[in-house]
């Protein structure tokens, strides 16, 4: 059970049968934060608040709320003019319908709560709807007020407990207009295929063995700097050569991935596939031994080649030494029958 304060009590409206729950915070942040200090002598920086019109700091007593108008003109409103208001919501969380889970756009996920019971007479209908829930597959959509304003909530079942995820208005969430390229791009089957190994080598993830780096890393530096010690320093970046071509760069992603995960005996080579008529398998491997032998006939071809043409070159270069050669014999024939006429 959870020994945190709850930041609001009210009721679970299902129909005519009403749950008084709390509302306690369902996460915490674990984010280190910092002080502001003047650097010449370590002072803390504080934020005082001042009365624009008596010029003087007043007390968070003296503070309260106001709307500016559009012309500039200040109206007070109190926590009894919140507090009055004609809505439904202000104590109770009213379930307006139950959806399938996958029509909630992750996009409208805000701040999760866990829904308490509140007391003995709570714990009947409370697990009601908790079980009516499990066996639906569906999620409750609720409407709550909340730190003054009216709010969109998913109710679902965590564990034993009803969570509820504070939802965005649909009118909140901007639309991906102008985010996406606007130039044609074509992608080839070889680097669907490498990519889709990418993924299968990287498959999955236990979320409990993530954690924070970065905290660690400043905890480790404030650490020691109240020792009195020098702060670790960051280990050099690796400097790789700019990857322009997307299949190298998809290779080499691949090749990292498997010697990572002690598989460095792979490659990541992928052949040429036929067109395929239907959707899209799995990605084929290529061992290297083929590639090799490929790369072999294709060099044998070559140098047969080019044995052929230097041999058609070396047989018309002969032709032409002989025919000289003719030529200049019957010349001196010539030339010898000349003389013995004379």
């Amino acid at each position: 059970m959870l020994h945190v304060r709850s930041i609001w009590n009210g009721a679970i409206s299902f129909g005519l049968v009403s749950i008084p729950i709390k509302l306690v915070n369902a996460t915490e942040s674990h984010s280190i934060s910092f002080r502001q200090i003047h650097t010449e002598d370590g002072g803390r920086i504080r934020y005082r608040k001042f009365c624009e019109l008596e010029d003087r700091e007043v007390t968070q007593g003296e503070i309260g709320k106001g709307y500016e108008d559009a012309d500039g003109t200040i109206i007070p409103i109190t926590e009894e003019d919140l507090s009055s208001l004609p809505l439904p919501t202000a104590k109770t969380i009213e379930i307006v319908a139950f959806v399938p889970a996958d029509r909630i756009d992750p996009l409208q996920m805000d701040a999760a709560y866990y829904l308490q019971a509140g007391g003995a007479p709570a714990a009947k209908p409370y697990t009601l709807l908790r079980e009516a829930l499990k066996r639906s597959n569906k999620v409750a959509i609720a409407k709550f007020a909340l730190r003054g304003r009216e709010r969109l909530g998913m109710l679902r079942v965590v564990g034993e407990a009803i969570a509820m995820h504070g939802l965005l208005w649909p009118d909140e969430v901007r639309a991906p207009e102008g985010l996406a390229p606007d130039t044609d791009v074509t992608i080839r089957d070889q680097e669907l295929d490498l990519a889709d190994a990418l993924m299968d080598t990287l498959g999955e993830v236990d979320l409990e063995d993530l954690h924070d780096e970065y905290r660690e890393a400043v905890e480790e530096v404030i650490a020691a700097k109240a020792a009195g010690e020098a702060p670790p320093q960051s280990p050099e970046p690796a400097t790789g050569g700019k990857v322009l071509d997307l299949m190298a760069a998809l290779e080499s992603s691949v090749r990292a991935a498997r010697e990572s995960r002690g598989e460095a005996g792979e490659h990541a080579e992928v052949k040429s596939l036929p067109q395929r008529k239907t959707a899209r398998a799995a990605p084929k491997e290529t061992g290297g031994k083929k590639s090799t032998s490929t790369a072999k006939k294709t060099a044998a071809k070559k140098t047969t080649a080019a044995k052929k043409s230097t041999a058609k070159s070396g047989q018309g270069t002969a032709k032409k030494t002989t025919s000289k050669s003719t030529a200049k014999k019957t010349t001196a024939k010539k030339s010898a029958s000349r003389k013995r006429s004379a």
